[in-house]
């Protein structure tokens, strides 16, 4: 009965949205975001608030959201921890020991609709201005960004440049956007009618078309020392992302690893994060 669930719900959608769009374009597009843009997962579980609460540091107002934020204090330079789709700041559990260990200071917060965070929606450029407020504030020498989070501290500092961050960290993090889109596409069985229409409201919206947004490209632009993390067996982020990354940002270097996984909790990768920031 799931798996029929699963395979009739995104005919529904595709049927429904391919039919709206003929009638009424820019709202089946608005609906259509806002779908792609629906976080389910990535809240707080009690076995995971046993270890946050401890940390909590203040409540940010970030673009209409109330952001958690945590601390784990020390004497070395403040580190910025950025996670992924539909997780939040308990994922940094096992770097957090490490980075402790080496005295670090430790900022980390939960992305708009995740953790203890408010609202149901996350796309990149609300998520970069959560980054933004978080890097205006604390200002740290180095940023780490999990997937989605590690495409946002890249934009941010684009968008955004910092003199005073120093290094950057991603871990199996995606570059173009369109893939992601098409994912989505794929998976929605929208028509290619609906995605126009998509394309225009992502560009009215933000300022960008959905092919123009590529992580790669943005990277063109930084001169941070960066340490690029992904597996060759990825199966959430294609591994060329990081491969296309790192070919275009100079001041970097891509660690390729093989059966880690996506999520790269093991005790090596974060000591070869801690190893770099300590250079």
């Amino acid at each position: 009965m799931k798996k029929l669930f699963h395979k009739v719900m995104p005919l529904a959608y595709g049927q429904y949205f391919n039919a709206y769009s003929l009638i009424a374009p820019t709202k089946a597009a608005d609906s259509a975001f806002h779908v792609f843009c629906t976080v389910r997962k990535g809240r707080v579980k009690p076995e995971q608030a046993a270890y946050l609460d401890n940390f909590k540091l203040t409540v940010e107002e970030v673009a209409g959201h109330k952001i958690q934020s945590y601390q784990w204090p020390g004497n070395k330079e403040t580190v910025l921890l950025v996670h992924g789709w539909e997780s939040n700041t308990f994922r940094w559990r096992n770097l957090i020991k490490k980075l402790r260990e080496a005295d670090f200071n430790i900022i980390a917060f939960d992305a708009p609709s995740h953790g203890y965070s408010s609202g149901k929606h996350l796309y990149v450029p609300l998520y970069e201005e959560a980054v933004n407020h978080m890097v205006k504030k604390y200002n740290p020498k180095h940023l780490i960004g999990h997937s989605v989070g590690g495409m946002t501290i890249i934009y941010n500092q684009y968008k955004n440049p910092s003199d005073d961050v120093e290094k950057m960290v991603t871990i199996g993090s995606p570059s173009e956007f369109h893939e992601i889109v098409g994912q989505f596409q794929h998976i929605l069985k929208f028509n290619n009618r609906v995605m126009k229409h998509l394309d225009n409201y992502i560009y009215n919206r933000f300022g960008f078309k959905i092919d123009e947004f590529s992580t790669s490209k943005f990277a063109q632009t930084i001169s941070k020392k960066g340490l690029l993390f992904h597996d060759k067996y990825d199966k959430i982020t294609p591994y060329h992302a990081s491969v296309a990354i790192n070919k275009n940002w100079k001041g970097s270097k891509l660690i390729s690893t093989e059966g880690l996984g996506h999520s790269m909790h093991q005790a090596d990768v974060n000591d070869q994060i801690v190893s770099f920031l300590e250079a």
